[in-house]
């Protein structure tokens, strides 16, 4: 027999894996309708912002609200580091299939790790952070990824280890996870790495941390 405590657990699992679902749904539908590069931008923002707020600050607030919300709150930037990854992604991607040498190859294969690493952290520093240039983001963004390498990596195994499952064994899953199990897995891993810069406003880079990010955790009822 279950107690009424596992019974809440289970509740909340639940919740959680819907909120991570729907979100999905938003951002698929978010970079369908801007075509790709113009929406692919500010809905990675909206579930970093929706994201932020839940795992951190336990936040819950309605989630189609809270998405077109962060959709709207800093659309060009937003599209701008987009634009950035997607090119570079582009170029590196040409180099490791067409480079004249192995080592080319080789090098452009730890490109595309840098890459994956700066487009894993970017939103969440511009969530999180004040308002910055997009170069000072993306090499904080760097700097989180690689200075927290073990939580990197263990996030990182998290999510290829939870796409492989799926895919063997559940594919309609992966179409209806999608970004929710990455997003997932970087939330994690920035409540981590995000809580001693918002207790001690003394340590180098706390600074740039929003002080609405440092409050007490506040839950609102899912609509």
């Amino acid at each position: 027999m279950f107690s009424f405590e596992g019974f809440v657990r289970i509740n909340t699992f639940l919740t959680g894996a819907y909120r991570l679902a729907y979100l999905n749904l938003l951002w698929m539908a978010t970079t369908v309708l801007g075509l790709g590069l113009i929406g692919v931008g500010p809905a990675s923002y909206a579930v970093a912002r929706y994201v932020d707020g839940w795992f951190r600050r336990g936040e819950t607030p309605p989630v189609t609200r809270s998405f077109v919300d962060g959709v709207r709150e800093q659309p060009w930037r937003s599209m701008v580091v987009s634009w950035i990854l997607l090119g570079a992604g582009a170029v590196i991607l040409t180099n490791v299939f067409r480079g004249p040498s192995w080592t080319v190859q080789a090098l452009n294969v730890v490109a595309l790790v840098v890459l994956g690493v700066a487009a894993a952290y970017v939103y969440p520093v511009m969530v999180a952070t004040e308002a910055a240039p997009v170069g000072r983001q993306l090499a904080s963004a760097l700097l989180i990824g690689f200075g927290s390498l073990h939580w990197t990596i263990l996030g990182a195994t998290a999510v290829g280890l939870t796409g492989w499952l799926l895919w063997q064994y559940a594919l309609p899953l992966v179409a209806l996870f999608g970004v929710g199990v990455p997003a997932c897995a970087v939330g994690v891993v920035t409540r981590i790495v995000f809580r001693p810069l918002a207790q001690d406003p003394d340590q180098p880079g706390s600074r740039a941390l929003h002080r609405s990010s440092i409050g007490a955790p506040v839950t609102e009822q899912v609509a």
